[in-house]
């Protein structure tokens, strides 16, 4: 088994009342298992949003990710223009260079492009997980019906299986 992690759009054109403390929340639990993939040197995408509508435009400030976040110079960036991250994108192509098999799934919005990249990656013939509380929506209950419907880790178990790795 060889891990990526998938950071999906939180970025700050989505971030606002209704999102914050779950975009919070999901921050929270990727900062703390991004170490792991970093010290096994294992992929991190972050994935953006391209949306004019929402005022996520590469160069403006809501393209950006929220300041809980911050990428570094070695990982993988894509930018998408549907719900799927493998759409369009090249990061089915990085998933195979680097040999990944299995995809841990954390981002925004949970019952929207966090789905549809588990289903998208399903469909690839990939093991899609999603790391549990890493998924954020503006409904508690979307967060809920995604994490009941889909194959979802801990944190502690993920970061256990990681340091065996």
């Amino acid at each position: 088994m060889k891990m990526a992690l998938l950071i999906i759009d939180l970025q700050k054109a989505y971030y606002n009342d209704k999102t914050k403390e779950s975009m919070a929340s999901a921050c929270e639990y990727i900062n703390a298992i991004i170490p792991f993939f970093r010290k096994k040197n294992l992929p991190i995408v972050w994935v953006q949003q391209k949306d004019e509508e929402d005022g996520a435009i590469p160069g403006q400030p809501g393209f950006e990710f929220i300041d809980q976040l911050k990428p570094e110079q070695q990982d993988y960036r894509i930018t998408k223009e549907y719900g799927n991250s493998f759409n369009k994108t090249n990061c089915f192509d990085i998933i195979k260079e680097n040999g990944i098999d299995t995809i841990v799934i954390t981002g925004f919005c949970a019952e929207y492009c966090v789905l549809s990249t588990y289903r998208g990656a399903q469909d690839l013939d990939l093991s899609p997980v999603i790391l549990k509380n890493a998924i954020s929506s503006d409904n508690k209950e979307h967060i809920k019906m995604v994490e009941e419907i889909s194959n979802v880790i801990s944190y502690g178990i993920l970061s256990k299986v990681i340091d065996a790795i």
